[in-house]
């Protein structure tokens, strides 16, 4: 029995550290990284991390690009994409959390957006609550909100899932041309996009006037599973109608994220949101 006990310690500590060397890759950023570093920022030592990154590498979830340094490798992606194909998005109590925020606050469009995992970094409209709106007339087509994936740099809703991705592809987004239909309030200096980035991650909303489209001001909150974001939720309405975003958009927006966020993680829905102000 105590044989057994101790197998199945030393087995959990070696999934921790396995675990603790993925993580390290994932908070260090970048595309390649040494033993040290990778050893220092999971805190094991140098031959305990080496171990690990030659153990991985002969199952695809590292990749040795030179001595002593390695990248995230092959297997790594294969089990993101089908974590991705299969991750929780919508139902009918979603749709009914995306029907209560425009209820919520006077009308208005609400759409609830995801990454398109196939698509690079893009978002897509996957959900809408608009009552008796008609898109066309808005200036917007079925198509245009369903089907078409839209940059990430450009909107509230593109933001709020931008600010919380890695550093690399912060920077891939960065460099994709501003959309042509994007509208004037649209962010046109990287700098500025990049603090309202962390502005986004210190708040938990984001805020957009005047960036899709000319007229239009809006709102969105992050989505999550579990730790990693999925997508936003998004309120629009007529600048002549909200010129400034009132703070109980802001908090009716942020709670239906945040209950959005519960339901894809199967938990019980939060009696506060996610993210503090």
């Amino acid at each position: 029995m105590a044989s057994n006990e101790n197998s199945n310690k030393t087995g959990t500590r070696l999934v921790d550290r396995f675990i603790r060397v993925q993580r390290a890759f994932l908070t260090l950023g970048g595309e390649v990284h040494g033993t040290g570093e990778l050893a220092n920022e999971a805190g094991l030592d140098d031959s305990t991390t080496s171990r690990i990154l030659q153990s991985g590498v002969k199952g695809s979830l590292f990749e040795r690009v030179g001595y002593g340094k390695y990248r995230l490798g092959a297997g790594t992606a294969r089990l993101g994409m089908q974590a991705l194909a299969h991750a929780p998005a919508k139902d009918e109590r979603t749709h009914k959390i995306l029907e209560e925020l425009r209820a919520a606050t006077g009308g208005g469009l609400v759409f609830q957006y995801m990454l398109a995992p196939f698509a690079g970094a893009q978002r897509q409209c996957i959900d809408m609550a608009v009552g008796d709106s008609d898109l066309v007339e808005l200036g917007m087509t079925t198509r245009d909100v369903l089907s078409i994936t839209r940059s990430l740099r450009t909107g509230a809703s593109g933001r709020a899932i931008l600010a919380h991705l890695p550093q690399a592809i912060q920077d891939a987004v960065l460099a994709e041309p501003i959309p042509a239909e994007a509208g004037p309030g649209a962010y046109r200096d990287n700098d500025e996009l990049l603090a309202s980035l962390t502005g986004i991650r210190n708040r938990g909303y984001a805020l957009g006037y005047e960036e899709c489209m000319p007229l239009w001001n809006s709102c969105a909150a992050p989505i999550v599973w579990g730790e990693a974001i999925m997508g936003s939720a998004l309120l629009l309405r007529p600048s002549t109608i909200m010129p400034k975003v009132p703070d109980t958009v802001i908090e009716a927006t942020k709670s239906a994220a945040s209950r959005i966020s519960a339901k894809l993680s199967h938990l019980s829905e939060p009696t506060a949101t996610m993210f503090g102000p």
